[in-house]
């Protein structure tokens, strides 16, 4: 379910509070401790291809983009 059928169900179930209390129990998005998905670039908000090592958090892509300016070296 997207974020958005989610809050579009709360306007409709305001009339009865008691149904609402029980679909925000079984329906509300799960807070994730691990996964391919919490982990994202902090550039571009990629979840593939992730370098989080030395606490760079970027996908490769962006990794290419900035290297350089943070101070890494392409050796041939």
């Amino acid at each position: 379910m997207t974020t958005s059928d989610y809050r579009k169900a709360f306007k409709q179930l305001k009339a009865n509070p008691i149904k609402l209390q029980k679909y925000q129990k079984h329906n509300a998005p799960k807070d994730r401790s691990c996964s391919v998905l919490k982990k994202k670039c902090r550039r571009c908000g990629r979840t593939h291809a992730h370098i989080g090592k030395y606490g760079l958090n970027l996908c490769r892509q962006c990794f290419r983009d900035t290297a350089v300016n943070i101070g890494f070296k392409k050796y041939a």
